[in-house]
């Protein structure tokens, strides 16, 4: 009979060791449906199709399940690349399926336990796909030990705390704003780090000065562009903010599709999703780290009250509002440029090129957009969020380098090939 119970899951962790980062070589394309695609299938309708799961906790989730499975496979493998966590004891010709989906269903249970019955349906059905017997029980196995790791890892890691973010009144400072006037996710500034040792380790020296004329030029930029109602913005820029601002992240998507076109393997898709989620979840504990401690007002506030800034070249709105509705929490640094940044140079590291196409659909703009390299997406996120009048260029230049940074740390510490 088949090996189908998921068990209890606890563990101790092994860390991963470190060597330089070096491109890993080539395997065989896949035979037969991708189980990692899948599983990132099945993790993001717990995470976020049913969930609802903000982008920066869906990081967090992501990360979860994705490093589990990284370390599944990669034991499977024969660990030629450094675990995450854990390199559980494995033989050649365990189920690297079945261990995907362990590992994976593993995590969620933990993560979403009122979810139980859809996750033990999912997992029921990827094994009833195995043929039964000793390969299936010990990918199971290899799977369950790399969940119960990174479960280990991350319990009182500081999700969910009951923080909240600094509200002001004083000119540049952060407060709730409208229609929402709501504020959420501060415990994720102090979120305990994936792989960097710090989260402020990239502090930036902050937003400009609100009376500098680089302050100004940003102010007005966005106040022009960004509005609701704005003559200047273009209609492909509108969709291209509106596509951007999907809460459904169209990178879950072209990750996907990346792992696809490129008729990656098992072992090559786990790798790319581990190392894109784990450095996109440690660029946006950056970003929040910064937006706590800078604490830098939005532009709908900064418009609305610029005859109170100090700033002769700025003049106030009280009527502006953006297009888009702003994010609840402060503006700098922006966590959509830091989050793609990461992917950006983790892609371009992965694959040892720029020039790899891709394209995603939004239901929220209602439209694909395509892209013919990583860079030039990159490039547009940091217009998008100021086409739709929700941060401020400085925000996104800043969160790109905090992106960068945080990516370069991690790819030269995390992933490696062992040989």
């Amino acid at each position: 009979m088949a090996y189908r119970r998921l068990p209890a899951l606890t563990a101790t962790v092994t860390l991963a060791l470190t060597t330089a980062f070096v491109p890993g070589p080539a395997q065989a394309a896949p035979t037969g449906p991708n189980a990692v695609v899948i599983w990132n299938l099945n993790a993001q309708n717990e995470i976020y199709e049913v969930a609802k799961q903000s982008p920066a906790t869906a990081a967090r989730s992501f990360a979860m399940v994705q490093g589990a499975v990284y370390d599944a496979v990669n034991a499977i493998a024969g660990t030629p690349y450094e675990p995450y966590l854990t390199a559980p004891k494995s033989r050649r010709g365990y189920s690297a399926d079945a261990a995907v989906a362990a590992a994976a269903s593993g995590v969620l249970l933990s993560l979403f336990p009122q979810q139980a019955a859809t996750v033990r349906d999912q997992y029921d059905a990827a094994l009833a796909a195995i043929p039964d017997g000793w390969a299936e029980r010990g990918g199971v196995e290899v799977g369950r030990q790399a969940a119960e790791a990174m479960i280990a890892a991350r319990t009182g890691d500081g999700a969910f705390d009951t923080d909240t973010w600094n509200v002001g009144t004083a000119p540049g400072q952060w407060r709730p704003t409208p229609p929402t006037n709501v504020q959420d996710g501060a415990w994720f500034a102090d979120l305990k780090p994936f792989v960097i040792p710090d989260a402020a380790m990239f502090r930036t020296a902050g937003p400009p000065a609100l009376t500098s004329a680089k302050y100004a030029k940003d102010l007005n930029e966005v106040k022009a562009i960004g509005g609701a109602t704005s003559t200047v913005r273009t209609t492909d820029q509108t969709q291209a903010a509106i596509w951007w601002h999907d809460r459904r992240l169209t990178e879950w998507a072209m990750k996907r599709q990346l792992a696809e076109t490129r008729h990656l393997s098992t072992l090559q898709t786990a790798r790319m999703f581990a190392m894109i989620d784990i450095t996109n979840v440690d660029a946006l504990i950056a970003c929040y780290n910064e937006k706590k401690y800078w604490n830098f007002w939005r532009p709908v506030t900064a418009v609305q009250e610029a005859d109170n800034d100090g700033n002769p070249a700025t003049s106030g709105d009280p009527s502006w509002m953006p297009l888009l509705v702003t994010p609840p929490f402060p503006d700098y640094t922006s966590g959509h440029t830091c989050s793609f940044s990461a992917l950006t140079l983790t892609w371009q590291r992965f694959f040892g090129r720029d020039d790899i196409p891709m394209s995603a659909y939004s239901s929220d703009s209602g439209t694909t957009r395509s892209f013919d390299s990583f860079s030039s997406a990159l490039a547009e996120v940091v217009e998008a969020r100021i086409w739709g009048g929700v941060h401020f260029r400085s925000a996104d230049v800043e969160g790109v380098r905090i992106g960068f940074g945080t990516a370069r740390y991690v790819l030269a510490r995390e992933f490696r090939p062992r040989h």
